[in-house]
């Protein structure tokens, strides 16, 4: 860590700060179950649409045997619960998730 950050730039960012709500998805019991290949192209298939009407702000798949992966949701932590109750992989038991408010900066972004 090379940068030096003042205090006044810590409040001027944090002055900038948003909800949004970060959606954790787990592994569950079923993600083994028979036709999991089918229902996780539909949960993926449904995450990208997502992604693409700009619900999903960020979207990150996470390669792990326990973690399924992580969303930055543009919506309400209880919007974003309901939508992710009804994905399908959430449905089968093969996902589970927890969703969470927390505080993000406009304009954040991955690097290309």
């Amino acid at each position: 860590m090379n940068t030096t950050v003042t205090d006044e730039q810590i409040r001027d960012l944090a002055a900038t700060a948003r909800p949004y709500s970060l959606a954790v998805l787990r592994w569950g019991p079923a993600r083994t179950m028979e036709g999991a290949d089918a229902t996780e192209l539909e949960h993926q298939r449904r995450m990208v649409a997502l992604r693409a009407d700009g619900v999903v702000a960020i979207l990150c798949p996470v390669a792990s045997d326990t973690l399924a992966g992580v969303a930055v949701m543009t919506v309400p932590a209880e919007e974003a619960r309901e939508i992710m109750d009804a994905d399908p992989c959430v449905r089968a038991g093969m996902i589970l998730c927890d969703v969470y408010l927390c505080h993000s900066f406009p304009g954040d972004a991955l690097p290309a």
